[in-house]
């Protein structure tokens, strides 16, 4: 009865807030900025199509739900992921996570996007000045989670978000929460899952390159410097609330269902929906798919993957691989390592 109590104050409070943030989502698509938070890392949740809300665990859930990173066997995970990105774009990705026993688990990562050099323009050399500049965009989580008892786990991350464009940047915070419930009512391999992403105060930019020289035409004085200032953006926030069920079947064999709604700040709200398939907990076969019935133009589709998961006796070594269909681009791909101790 505790448990039922602490789950449903927590959801309760969750819920509330969720309310507030994101009344009217879909009139101010396109609008957000840093939305960098919103590149999805983890081969298996980006096979799943983003659907594993409720079913996600160890150090893979840092980025779809905190409160799944105690969800593991392992005192220490350690992971590494590369994506290819849209528009030659890379994604690399690096996260360590340690439990401190009565304490809970602690894990820290960083994610940053390999863009390479851009060619300068102005409006008097279009075609390029001949120099070229490197933007740089990063972010990097601080994450705490812990189990609040057998069933109910909770975790927060606070996020650091740098982005420079040449001679101007920005920096920021984002939070995010989340709440798992396993065994929902009692019934076995029946989950539940919230998460509030991306939560935090504006950004804006600022720099040296804001800074240029005009003239005054009815005043007798020579060219002025001046700054501008660059207009203030939100967080791309999102509210995330998924079911997933792994019904009993042999015991080589694991089967996992899984269903999510996500509502966006900044955009239309989608619908994911995913399915595993594990052979002895050592080999993983994933689809998903993602749907957006108010945005007839939705960039992504169907994914899929696979996994492939090895007991060294006392560390564990899992590879895996993700696809996800891009509609205007080629597709990404995805490759991750972890490392469990």
């Amino acid at each position: 009865m505790k448990s039922v109590l602490k789950m449903a104050l927590v959801t309760a409070l969750l819920l509330t807030g969720a309310e507030t943030v994101f009344a009217g989502g879909g009139d101010r698509v396109g609008t957000a900025g840093a939305v960098q938070l919103q590149i999805p890392v983890g081969a298996r949740g980006i096979a799943l199509g983003g659907s594993n809300i409720a079913a996600t665990s160890g150090i893979d859930a840092l980025f779809w739900n905190p409160a799944g990173v105690p969800l593991t066997d392992n005192s220490v995970d350690v992971t590494f992921s590369h994506m290819e990105y849209i528009f030659d774009l890379g994604v690399e990705y690096g996260a360590v996570a340690a439990k401190a026993e009565d304490i809970g688990t602690f894990a820290f990562s960083i994610k940053s996007l390999s863009i390479g050099e851009i060619d300068k323009t102005t409006t008097l050399h279009p075609d390029g000045t001949g120099a070229t500049f490197t933007p740089q965009f990063l972010t990097a989580g601080v994450t705490y989670a812990r189990l609040l008892t057998e069933n109910i786990s909770v975790g927060v991350t606070a996020t650091y978000i740098s982005e420079t464009m040449d001679l101007v940047s920005a920096d920021g915070m984002a939070f995010n929460v989340g709440i798992i419930y396993r065994n929902l009512a009692d019934m076995q391999g029946l989950n539940f899952g919230v998460a509030i992403k991306n939560l935090g105060p504006q950004m804006q930019y600022d720099g040296s390159g804001l800074i240029y020289q005009a003239a005054v035409d009815d005043l007798n004085r020579p060219p002025q410097y001046y700054k501008a200032e660059a207009a203030a953006f939100e967080l791309p926030s999102t509210f995330e609330i998924g079911l997933a069920y792994a019904p009993v079947f042999a015991e080589v064999n694991q089967v996992k269902v899984l269903a999510n709604f996500q509502n966006n700040n900044f955009a239309e709200d989608e619908y994911r929906m995913g399915l595993e398939y594990g052979y002895d907990g050592m080999f993983f076969a994933r689809g998903g798919y993602v749907l957006s019935p108010e945005d007839d133009n939705y960039a992504y589709s169907y994914s899929g993957g696979a996994g492939v998961k090895y007991d060294m006796g006392g560390s564990t070594v899992e590879v895996g691989y993700a696809y996800r269909h891009f509609e205007y681009y080629s597709g990404n791909h995805v490759f991750d390592i972890t490392l469990g101790f």
